[in-house]
């Protein structure tokens, strides 16, 4: 399960106990996660499985076509640290746009092994002992654990669910509880924005809260995830927290080509912000892998470049994908609400919250100690044959709680899948009427 620093080093034992123990920084990492236990139960019981994110269909024609184009033009060698030149150029150019201003391709974009090393290189570049680093949760269960290894302090700040006027569910923080966590050892906030797994898209008011309390502390750094960026709905708006008055020189950005071009495997990511910050983490990156897969970057560039492009009947590629997944959002939820569940709506993502608090249980799940999500979601995958994920399992011990009565549902699956998983839901809404 998900856990902060203290409870990985509650794990530890004092001293190394053997020469063969992991290093302190790593106390705690070799405990079951999440993963561990519903991926192979799913296997075991030929589940659906709803539980990982990410897509079960071919990467675009076009991206792979020009990977093949790379490595036939001999883009096979070691290229430039910080990022083949084309890439960095073609990141530049597209977040230019995106940011509303000039980019320099050359100091101010660093590739990396993805958004998640990214992430690892920014912490490593700018963390020190003791430092602390504001999370909100339910959270990538890899942020945690990445500011351990820098030797950093997790602060959490819980996002819970409140109904809207309009009936829908939408999470937010306690403003008190985020301008609490900062204090003079603060040295970073990191915001998921498109929010996973709630769907969450920060509106303006949220970010200028963080914008106001990072400005207010001088030594304080935002990194700002932003994979999901393309996969927006229902006419919300993505605000690029770089972009707020002030914040473009205290900000880091990451995003990543796996869930915009469907190819989680290939594994490059970016960062983009002001020359100072990269430069922190491109100077760990150098230490840590040096450069990234040459002929994944100049088809990552082609990539951007075409997606901007007309795309099957669509304006573009990025329009298309939304589009796409748009209506898999919907298939997932009306499944859900057919099995007399409640889903929380995206705004973003690929991911449904739905309301487990009424699903019927059997009591032989519900043993003393287990969580109600964690119960709802081994019945689903052993006795009903799809597998979600527990949020339990994304935040700290002191705030499970917040998210014990929902599961979460992926929908970066095919048709036919979401459309199995809904045959099997059905019998959920037969048992609730025993």
């Amino acid at each position: 399960e998900y856990m902060g620093n203290s409870e990985r080093k509650d794990m530890a034992s004092s001293g190394r106990g053997s020469r063969y123990a992991p290093a302190d920084r790593l106390a705690g990492f070799d405990a079951p996660t999440v993963w561990h236990e519903f991926t192979p139960l799913a296997i075991e019981h030929n589940a659906v499985n709803l539980g990982q994110g990410f897509p079960d269909w071919e990467t675009p024609a076009f991206l792979k076509e020009a990977m093949v184009q790379a490595m036939d033009n001999n883009e096979n060698q070691y290229c430039r640290s910080a990022g083949h030149r084309k890439l960095v150029d073609a990141v530049a150019a597209r977040y230019g746009g995106l940011m509303n201003r000039q980019i320099n391709p050359l100091d101010e974009v660093l590739i990396s092994v993805g958004g998640t090393e990214g992430l690892f290189l920014a912490l490593q570049g700018l963390v020190n002992p003791g430092d602390e680093v504001i999370v909100f949760e339910p959270a990538f269960d890899i942020y945690a654990a990445q500011i351990q290894m820098a030797g950093g302090v997790v602060r959490h700040v819980p996002l819970s669910p409140v109904t809207a006027q309009d009936g829908t569910v939408q999470w937010t923080f306690d403003p008190t509880v985020l301008s609490g966590s900062f204090n003079d050892r603060t040295r970073a906030i990191l915001v998921n924005t498109p929010h996973n797994p709630t769907g969450k898209i920060f509106n303006s008011s949220e970010l200028q809260m963080i914008c106001d309390l990072v400005q207010s502390h001088p030594d304080v750094v935002a990194i700002s995830d932003e994979v999901y960026e393309y996969l927006i709905y229902d006419g919300h708006a993505h605000i690029r927290l770089c972009t707020l008055p002030g914040m473009w020189d205290r900000t880091i950005t990451i995003s990543s080509a796996g869930k915009t071009f469907s190819c989680t495997g290939w594994k490059i990511g970016w960062l983009v912000g002001p020359k100072h910050l990269i430069q922190c983490a491109a100077i760990a990156h150098q230490w840590v892998c040096f450069s990234v897969s040459t002929p994944s970057q100049v088809a990552v560039a082609s990539a951007l470049e075409r997606a901007q492009q007309e795309y099957e009947g669509f304006p573009s590629y990025f329009d298309y994908l939304c589009h796409m997944y748009k209506s898999k959002r919907e298939k997932l939820a009306t499944a859900l609400r057919e099995a007399g569940l409640k889903p929380c709506m995206p705004q973003a993502g690929f991911f449904i919250m739905a309301d487990i608090s009424e699903a019927p249980i059997p009591e032989a799940y519900l043993a003393p100690g287990v969580s109600r999500d964690y119960a709802f979601c081994r019945w689903l995958t052993k006795d009903i044959g799809v597998a979600a994920i527990p949020p339990t399992s994304f935040y700290c011990e002191q705030n499970k709680a917040v998210g014990a009565n929902y599961a979460r549902f992926a929908f970066c699956k095919s048709d036919s899948l979401l459309d199995e998983a809904a045959i099997r839901l059905s019998k959920l809404k037969a048992l609730s009427k025993k």
